[in-house]
């Protein structure tokens, strides 16, 4: 699953962003509320966790920003807010569960499962996407294009599933480096050029055609026939 982690916590970010890798999920960890927001607005995301006071918008002000946008990925409050009129009060703004800190990585686990469990055949749906004839699955970590499996590395996936994700919009160096590699931008590296080359191998040369534009100067932007 992808799992947007809203928490400004230098110590407790990490380590849920971590745990949440180790078990399985693809992560993206935000500090800032405002950022937050965009990405739960430009990305699909299966779960949302969101600490409630954060920088630049709280938690609860991108939760009912959210849900205005009819974003309706299930999210759970992680907050040292737990009095009542604070759990009734994120639970109105569209939360679909409370848990206070301190608390356990095992619960926390346990209560997004929960909460996935709850979306059903929305959930199982949602873990397959597709653009043209190319289809990756979430939960199988696989990948096919006219019906042929095609073998990814775990980074290779993970850059296919972010253009997959943003089919038709300007992916710059920075952003999948941010998004791919957890790396701020530098400009020595040629991780990301490395990488799109032998994708591109993998999806577009046996099938004699071009996904991956290139853009001289800003980036790459994946165009599916």
């Amino acid at each position: 699953m992808r799992l947007l982690v809203l928490e400004d916590d230098t110590t407790l970010g990490p380590w849920v962003e971590k745990g949440l890798s180790e078990a399985g999920h693809v992560v993206d960890l935000f500090v800032n509320g405002k950022d937050a927001l965009i990405a739960a607005t430009t990305q699909d995301y299966d779960v949302l966790v969101l600490d409630r006071m954060v920088p630049g918008l709280d938690g609860l002000s991108v939760l009912k920003a959210l849900r205005q946008a009819k974003v309706t990925a299930p999210a759970i409050f992680l907050t040292a807010l737990d009095e009542v009129e604070d759990r009734v009060e994120g639970l109105r703004a569209g939360g679909d569960d409370y848990l206070a800190k301190p608390f356990a990585f095992s619960e926390l686990l346990a209560r997004i499962e929960v909460l996935v469990r709850r979306q059903g055949t929305v959930v199982e749906q949602s873990s397959k996407i597709s653009a043209g004839d190319i289809t990756i699955d979430l939960h199988k970590r696989s990948c096919t294009r006219q019906g042929q499996e095609i073998d990814l590395n775990p980074k290779e996936f993970l850059l296919l599933e972010v253009f997959l994700r943003s089919h038709g919009r300007v992916q710059t160096r920075t952003m999948l480096l941010e998004r791919v590699w957890d790396m701020n931008f530098d400009p020595t590296t040629s991780v990301v050029e490395t990488h799109i080359s032998r994708l591109r191998g993998k999806i577009e040369k046996p099938f004699g055609d071009k996904l991956i534009r290139s853009i001289r100067g800003t980036g790459y932007v994946f165009e599916p026939t």
